[in-house]
């Protein structure tokens, strides 16, 4: 295999957007394939990531995120309204809304069309019937 192919773990948590302590974990799980350099270092070859890779290869901004729960879409609307704003992004077939500061929303040049990351952080789950 090429060695321009292979990623550090700490490479590879960047370019699919989640912690170094994150992807490591996955390592250990057996989560996302590896080879070992002849020092015992993990190595990542690129066609592992591609899974967890978004369609467009643009996935930046939630590189230094420990939470699990990263879900990937497009943002649909934008709506700032005084100091909050709305953003819903495409996960799927799925809606995700936020509602966020019109900084924050300004600071990450949010725009429709573009990717985003949705980061779920939840202490209680919800089911019901459609």
């Amino acid at each position: 295999m090429n060695s321009s192919a292979l990623l550090t773990p700490r490479q590879a948590a960047d370019k699919i957007g989640i912690s170094y302590p994150a992807l490591k974990h996955w390592i250990l799980a057996g989560r996302i394939r590896t080879v070992k350099t002849p020092g015992g270092h993990h190595r990542v070859p690129l066609e592992a990531l591609q899974e967890f890779l978004p369609a467009t290869d643009a996935h930046t901004g939630s590189g230094r995120i420990s939470g699990r729960n990263q879900l990937i879409g497009s943002i649909l609307e934008v709506t700032i309204d005084g100091l909050l704003a709305k953003v819903v992004l495409a996960v799927g077939n799925q809606r995700v809304t936020a509602i966020i500061t019109a900084d924050a929303v300004r600071e990450l040049a949010l725009k429709p069309g573009e990717q985003a990351v949705a980061l779920v952080k939840a202490t209680e789950v919800m089911i019901g019937r459609p």
